[in-house]
């Protein structure tokens, strides 16, 4: 994936997202009604085999390389005291990924998937977005382009993370200006903070929806202003991957949001995405609904790093050996309905 050359080019890109190759989905489905099975006895797993088919152009699709993502980034309103954890921590996670100590190492093997993480100027945190924009212009552009660069022709299906302390506010502030409601309605206890720290958190939205009052709602103003690196990149992701075919798992709640401000103007910009669970962090299910996208699990999982979309990654994998592996009645010598 070449990346986006300018601001222009990422929207333009948005303005002309593709859709899914229609006679592969139906190709799929038809083998669905063939397999020695009542129709629909698999339920979701149908679902999934003929949705992957339609974004891979296969009739019968397959996960050869599967990738997580995991983008990391620091946050300048931590110093307002909206997380249990310094910032510090966000570096220090990111040196565990890489000596395969975290949740999302072990998840990631089991689920047959390539772990790559890919921390952004974790030394130079994203402005105070009470006060100012949380990235110029050519900040949030880079670390776009930072997600695209995941994208590679090998891949077929792109599981997203993130690691930053601090952006469970951001993604609440990236929600309220997306999708409108009090900022009550977006922020969580986050790492867990308790409710002092919950009002912090919400002062924190409510001050930077106020600053960025009057700029311009574009996905990508909104993504700089009150976003962060690994936020945007996350989103560049998710846009690199929809150019290329590429099925999307999505992890929870920080992952979610950085759809927001493109889904405001795009709705169908979920289209290629799987809600790989629904998390513990209050705010959720309310942007799941607002995407549109019903998750796979729901198993109270709140860690980030892609660990909830990993364990869903399982779930894909299942579906396509069943579609795939299964005997038709026809060569099963099984009588059909």
């Amino acid at each position: 994936m070449t990346g986006f050359e300018s601001v222009a080019a990422f929207e333009a890109a948005l303005a002309a997202l593709p859709g899914p190759d229609r006679s592969a989905q139906a190709e799929a489905a038809e083998r669905q009604g063939q397999l020695t099975k009542p129709p629909g006895s698999l339920g979701r797993l149908e679902d999934l085999a003929v949705f992957v088919a339609g974004w891979q152009g296969l009739g019968a699709p397959r996960i050869a390389h599967g990738r997580v993502a995991v983008f990391a980034g620091n946050h300048g309103i931590v110093a307002h005291g909206v997380s249990a954890f310094p910032a510090a921590v966000t570096a220090e996670m990111v040196r565990n990924f890489r000596n395969g100590g975290a949740a999302i190492n072990a998840l990631a093997a089991a689920a047959g998937l390539e772990l790559v993480v890919v921390p952004l100027d974790l030394d130079r945190p994203t402005a105070d977005f009470t006060r100012a924009p949380a990235m110029s212009a050519d900040e949030c552009l880079a670390a776009l382009n930072a997600g695209a660069a995941v994208v590679r022709d090998d891949v077929d299906l792109l599981v997203l993370g993130e690691m930053g302390i601090g952006n469970s506010t951001a993604a609440a502030a990236l929600c309220a200006r997306s999708f409108g409601g009090a900022a009550a309605d977006w922020v969580g206890p986050g790492t867990g903070v308790d409710a002092a720290g919950v009002a912090r958190k919400v002062a924190v939205v409510e001050a930077a929806l106020a600053c960025h009052a009057d700029a311009p709602t574009t996905a990508f103003e909104t993504l700089r202003r009150v976003g962060g690196r690994e936020i945007a990149a996350i989103a560049g992701a998710v846009v690199a991957a929809r150019l290329a075919g590429v099925v999307v798992v999505l992890d929870g709640f920080i992952c979610s949001a950085a759809l927001a401000p493109i889904a405001a103007a795009h709705p169908t910009i979920t289209d290629h995405c799987i809600a790989g669970h629904c998390s513990a962090e209050p705010g959720h299910a309310r942007l799941l609904a607002r995407l549109g996208l019903t998750p796979l699990l729901t198993l109270g999982m709140r860690l980030g790093e892609a660990s909830g979309a990993a364990v869903a990654a399982g779930v894909i994998r299942a579906a396509l050996a069943a579609h795939a592996e299964m005997a038709t009645f026809a060569e099963a010598g099984v009588s059909g309905a």
